[in-house]
């Protein structure tokens, strides 16, 4: 099988939440670790198709546990699966309490990147290699997360825009 293999894309990014990107609560902003997990998905894409890519999708994403002001967010990335042009990459975030050595997951995503040219066109991508069985089910699970996406988007293509009013 012609491609390249999972760990070949796996990717790590971490920083400390710091007082500027806090909401008044100390906690850091649910966008900057959203900020964060765009980029950490992105490098693991760039990894795999060695190309520049954009974001084309961010399935949702639950915070399970705030990020507190002094704690190090860490995130791990790696492409689930490689398609014609786009990758689905999954992405789990970490925080660990410095001082009480203690580490939580506090929320995961999965993006579809689309790996492009330098004039934005997309690119063909390298097959993806699972070797694990957590490899190999989530090749599976990317397979029916982007059914489902398709799906989604042509039927949000088929319907008439509503018109939007407040009330």
């Amino acid at each position: 099988m012609d491609g390249k293999y999972v760990r070949e894309s796996y990717s790590e990014y971490s920083e400390l939440a710091l007082p500027n990107d806090a909401n008044g609560l100390g906690n850091l902003l649910g966008g900057k670790v959203m900020h964060l997990v765009d980029l950490a998905g992105a490098m693991a894409a760039m990894r795999h198709s060695r190309t520049p890519v954009v974001t084309a999708s961010v399935d949702h994403m639950n915070f399970l546990r705030p990020v507190r002001i002094g704690q190090w967010v860490r995130l791990s990335s790696a492409v689930n699966r490689a398609f014609r042009t786009s990758m689905e990459v999954g992405v789990k975030v970490f925080v660990e309490d410095l001082i009480r050595g203690e580490i939580w997951h506090t929320c995961s995503a999965y993006l579809t990147f689309v790996a492009v040219d330098i004039h934005s066109v997309p690119v063909h991508v390298p097959a993806i290699i699972p070797e694990t069985d957590d490899e190999k089910r989530r090749y599976e699970q990317a397979g029916e997360r982007r059914e489902y996406r398709l799906a989604l988007r042509k039927r949000q293509h088929a319907s008439p825009p509503r018109p939007y009013t407040c009330t």
